[in-house]
């Protein structure tokens, strides 16, 4: 999923990320980890093993010092993160709302200066029981991650390479096959000029329009799967984003057959009146598939707004049966 993706699958399903970010430190976590980096280390490893969109976890004092070194299981990103400890985050979101609140608080979206992911930042004040503050835990969430874990999305996106590589494959053929119409029709186009025929100038060009038409149709349905499927990380669980594959895709296919019935039309008014009935026949289909265009839009707008509000109930189910 791309940053935009990603930002709104996570207003649509802010609660439930927070009940299941909620439901970790309840059932992880408590003051002793702040006395013992072994348990804490030990806390991540079982986190990232349940819940692999953890990042980053650390611990800091009641005035906004870091009290231990950054942990992750990430190999990568442990190398390129310093230690951080003993640096001030008293100035950073999650500090001072944790200090102001008694509660899990979770700070909005942003850009990690580390792995260059859309992440946030969950923390928790833990007090003594003389009610002295003992430290602050903070996570760090992988976002794109963690609404991948809420969707049950990991297992296809192991698989996304090789999708990609053969939409590739397949958008390059489509590719050769345009290059092969163009070349057609340049073709022709020259032997019309060079070796003009009388007989030749009512046909021939009609022949080169269809040639040029279903290149740009080929053309512009390569171009729409290579967008959507390869070069903007297409969001499939997003029911829209399906519908406008499938509304472009369609709507090449109602050019390609408009033109066509077009040129059979102009072809009958120059004297072929045989192509008529076909002319109107391929005109009658036109319309017939913008209707149809027409209400699977409209049909599929509704389907959305009803598969989201289905969504957020299961989501729901899931935080309450991993808690």
């Amino acid at each position: 999923m791309n940053y935009m993706n990603v930002i709104e699958r996570y207003h649509e399903h802010r609660d439930a990320i927070h009940e299941l970010l909620a439901s970790i430190f309840a059932g992880v976590f408590d003051k002793d980890i702040f006395n013992d980096e072994f348990l804490l280390k030990h806390s991540l490893k079982w986190v990232s093993r349940h819940y692999p969109f953890v990042e980053l976890m650390f611990t800091l004092d009641s005035n906004g010092i870091q009290s231990s070194p950054n942990i992750s299981n990430n190999i990568a990103y442990s190398k390129s993160m310093n230690n951080g400890l003993n640096v001030d985050r008293s100035y950073r979101p999650y500090f001072i709302k944790a200090n102001e609140s008694e509660g899990i608080i979770v700070t909005e979206p942003y850009l990690s200066s580390s792995s260059f992911n859309l992440c946030i930042s969950t923390a928790l004040k833990y007090k003594n029981t003389s009610g002295e503050v003992v430290g602050i835990l903070v996570i760090d969430i992988d976002l794109a991650n963690a609404i991948e874990f809420l969707m049950g999305d990991r297992k296809r996106k192991k698989f996304h390479p090789f999708f990609t590589s053969i939409y590739t494959f397949i958008v390059i053929g489509l590719f050769f096959i345009v290059g092969i119409l163009l070349f057609s029709a340049g073709n022709e186009i020259i032997n019309l000029l060079l070796d003009p025929n009388p007989d030749d100038l009512q046909l021939k060009p009609f022949g080169i329009i269809i040639f040029l038409t279903l290149a740009l149709a080929i053309f512009d349905l390569g171009k729409t799967t290579i967008e959507e499927e390869v070069l903007m990380q297409k969001d499939i669980l997003r029911h829209s984003s399906t519908r406008r594959t499938i509304t472009l895709f369609m709507a090449t296919i109602l050019i390609a057959v408009s033109i066509e019935a077009l040129l059979l039309m102009f072809k009958s008014v120059l004297g072929s009146s045989e192509y008529l009935v076909n002319a109107v026949a391929m005109m009658a289909t036109s319309v017939g598939l913008l209707v149809g265009l027409g209400i699977y839009v409209y049909l599929g707008a509704k389907a959305e707004t009803l598969l989201k509000s289905n969504t957020t109930s299961h989501l729901k189910y899931i935080i309450f049966k991993l808690a």
